[in-house]
């Protein structure tokens, strides 16, 4: 059985020190949780991801090109954060839709699931799925940061309006 070497590079962005995995293949993970690492190295992929994500955070990149390697997940878990890809930047969607673009309105529970197991948030966009209410549920990251990622996207939506206070 073939061991493959699992590289890593760290970005200081402005929701934290993110860690970035990558195969031979793809983005793996992207996360904010440090992780013991045993090949500490840079490839093609991490590479790519970091200078993606600094560009994002610039307000300079709306679509990511990083290649992914989500192939050791289910078909299920792979289609859902197809369908997160394709929500546009500064744009949100419900659970709800996202159901209705699976194709099964009735697997809301399985889709919202699969959004909160997404192993490389920020390019596979799950903060972009909102509750049909317009309330930010749940966010791996946490709902401050969904909310910065959103504001980031569409000030105009979600940014807080400063209002001056007369007495």
């Amino acid at each position: 059985m073939h061991n493959e070497a699992i590289c890593y590079q760290i970005l200081d962005s402005p929701i934290g020190q993110l860690h970035i995995f990558a195969s031979d293949k793809g983005l793996k993970e992207v996360s904010l949780n440090a992780k013991s690492v045993l090949n500490i190295c840079e490839n093609e992929h991490t590479h790519l991801a970091v200078e993606e994500l600094k560009h994002y955070f610039d307000g300079q990149l709306r679509v990511f090109t990083v290649s992914l390697d989500l192939g050791h997940y289910t078909p299920f878990q792979q289609r859902i954060w197809q369908l997160l890809q394709e929500i546009p930047y500064g744009s949100t969607v419900s659970y709800r839709d996202l159901s209705i673009r699976y194709g099964d309105i009735k697997a809301i529970r399985a889709v919202g699931t699969a959004n909160g197991r997404n192993p490389i948030p920020i390019i596979v966009p799950c903060h972009r799925v909102i509750g049909s209410d317009g309330s930010l549920t749940g966010y791996a990251l946490g709902l401050d940061i969904k909310s910065q990622l959103l504001t980031l996207e569409n000030p105009q939506k979600f940014g807080v309006k400063q209002t001056s206070l007369s007495f």
